[in-house]
């Protein structure tokens, strides 16, 4: 299953790192609960970005647009 895994963006790491600070720091302050919520679905994010990082091959698909 993991050898077939598309490689994600660089801003969608951004996002989950950014995300995940804005939610632990700013909104879990105001609502706990969403607060939790976001930082949840943003960690979850962050981890499929760093799947994606290690297990990326290259796929043919890929390999004729560069």
């Amino acid at each position: 299953m993991l050898s077939r895994v598309a490689p994600l963006k660089q801003s969608f790491f951004a996002a989950s790192i950014i995300g995940l600070l804005i939610s632990g720091f700013y909104l879990y302050g105001k609502s706990k609960s969403w607060g939790f919520t976001f930082m949840l679905l943003f960690g979850l994010m962050f981890i499929a970005s760093f799947i994606s990082m290690t297990y990326s091959p290259v796929m043919p698909e890929l390999e004729k647009k560069r």
